[in-house]
């Protein structure tokens, strides 16, 4: 029998979002008919023209579908919710960092450091490659650092307490900078956009083109500070 870790959100905190967005979005949409029927009789009211849609509608119809909208949109939420969160399953031969359609699968032999903090979790590789790694600032929803800790020291992988490494080897990308990696800059200008859009899939894949470079990106208020990884001989890429 495998031994095998699985390190997800708790059920009650998933319960608690599964059913309070719908409650509160029909809330919400009850309050919108309310507040539309107040605004009518406002001398003066901008969007008069959905606010006189709203309050002239015929009850109880406008009532159901204020309701109708206000769960629907609840229940997208939650959706979406589902979608970003991240379940790592720990094995002692292997780990599974899963998130939506996403999965990525590391083996234990590959793995020489697993670190976490506030936004991020990611496994390191022998040469400071990133072999699977989840962003807060791409959408990814973490369970809880201690819990991912734990779980990582028990199956007797190597957890660094002290978070990144190379955190001191990163400098902040620059359009057209000299020495950065051929081919990365068009990469980076691709990314850039990205953030600014909040294109979280775009941001994510160009982070694995980037990785295929020889570079680790990371993000601090859609700013891009990137690193190398080191070559076989323990310097840094070319």
């Amino acid at each position: 029998m495998r031994d095998v870790t699985v390190v997800r959100h708790k059920k009650t905190d998933r319960l608690l979002v599964a059913v309070g967005f719908p409650l509160l979005g029909t809330l919400a949409g009850w309050l919108v008919k309310l507040l539309a029927n107040w605004a009518a009789s406002w001398p003066w009211v901008p969007w008069e023209g959905p606010v006189d849609l709203i309050n002239n509608a015929p009850e109880p119809w406008v009532t159901v579908v204020s309701l109708l909208v206000g769960l629907t949109a609840g229940i997208v939420i939650v959706l979406l919710a589902e979608d970003d969160y991240v379940t790592v399953t720990i094995e002692n031969d292997r780990v599974t960092v899963a998130r939506g359609n996403s999965t990525q699968r590391v083996s234990r032999t590959a793995v020489h450091g697993v670190f976490a903090d506030a936004k991020r979790l990611v496994v390191l590789g022998v040469r400071g490659e990133e072999l699977a790694v989840q962003n807060k600032s791409e959408g990814a929803d973490l369970p809880g650092n201690q819990l991912i800790a734990d779980a990582f020291r028990a199956h007797g992988y190597p957890w660094l307490p002290d978070g990144d490494p190379y955190e001191c080897d990163y400098q902040r990308w620059v359009e057209d900078l000299p020495g950065q990696p051929v081919g990365s800059n068009a990469l980076f200008k691709a990314r850039e956009r990205a953030l600014e859009k909040d294109d979280k899939k775009n941001v994510a894949e160009l982070r694995e083109e980037l990785a295929k470079l020889g570079v680790v990106v990371r993000d601090t208020d859609k700013r891009q500070w990137w690193r190398r990884v080191q070559s076989a001989n323990g310097t840094a890429a070319p």
